[in-house]
């Protein structure tokens, strides 16, 4: 079982993206709905935090050190030094959706999905590749809520979950030219095992996803096998994230919708990682 330890009682409404910047040493993570995103240190101390005007549903580093922003249904840059924030490109998202889980793939570019933000959720999502050059292509659509967005240690596998299906897919990735191919069903899950929100790879090629819905985090393997169950101290965890030297830290955030919050909910939680995580590529050419 892994020893989780409550890192930042951040209380945020929905807790999400634990991304380690090794550069400033520091993990950013993102209040979806607050709108807000934060700097922490390993030590738990916040160093920065910043507000924004519409939901933040991730982002993404770039090699300038910048930040790359799911930013309601646009797409921004965002610079921590001097707060500095602009417009990169746009979608087709209809007012209903809002752009949600993304990262930097192995390529240099950004992917993300969209969810259909009402309560009654219908397939309406779609997954996007964004370039430097700012072009944005639909990758495929469908998705009720995009998430688990997570790389195989060699950049081939690419993980890809729907939360409200509840399903976790693998497809072929192609580290060169970012295409993807032999799309499969990876795991399906169910309310008490936990419906699939953020992932992550570690360098054994086991895939993690945030069980919110379960109060785990649940670990992979490579065929799609559970192999273990690990208790997040909260209700609804969100998103694990390797971080620390060697990214041997394992970083869990939560979300504190709903009428009665529990204890830890919507906080921050880190624990030593029993392997280390697969680093997350910086966007090229931004």
């Amino acid at each position: 079982m892994i020893a989780f330890r409550t890192l930042s009682a951040l209380g945020c409404r929905v807790g999400e993206c634990p991304l380690w910047d090794e550069r400033r040493d520091i993990l950013f993570i993102c209040d979806v709905l607050a709108p807000a995103i934060h700097g922490i240190a390993l030590d738990g101390t916040r160093k920065a935090s910043w507000n924004f005007q519409q939901p933040v549903g991730s982002f993404g580093l770039t090699e300038s050190g910048r930040l790359i922003l799911a930013l309601g249904r646009e797409i921004a840059l965002f610079d921590p030094d001097s707060g500095t924030l602009s417009r990169f490109a746009g979608t087709a998202e209809p007012e209903t959706n809002r752009l949600n889980d993304g990262k930097v793939g192995p390529d240099g570019r950004f992917y993300l999905g969209s969810m259909d933000d009402r309560p009654e959720k219908e397939p309406l999502g779609v997954f996007y590749q964004v370039s430097a050059d700012g072009a944005v292509k639909a990758l495929f659509g469908g998705i009720k809520v995009s998430n688990g967005l997570a790389w195989s240690p060699d950049g081939r596998v690419l993980y890809h979950s729907d939360s409200r299906g509840p399903t976790i897919d693998a497809y072929d990735f192609d580290p060169q030219a970012g295409e993807l191919s032999g799309k499969r069903r990876f795991a399906t899950l169910d309310e008490a095992t936990g419906r699939p929100d953020g992932g992550a790879c570690d360098v054994q090629a086991h895939y993690w996803s945030a069980g919110v819905s379960a109060g785990m985090l649940n670990r992979f393997a490579p065929d799609g096998t559970l192999v273990s169950r690990h208790p997040v101290p909260c209700k609804a965890p969100t998103m694990p994230g390797f971080c620390g030297p060697g990214l041997k830290m394992l970083a869990v955030t939560s979300l504190s919708i709903g009428p009665l919050p529990g204890p830890g909910d919507g906080d921050l939680f880190i624990a030593e990682a029993p392997v280390a995580g697969v680093p997350i590529a910086r966007m090229k050419g931004l």
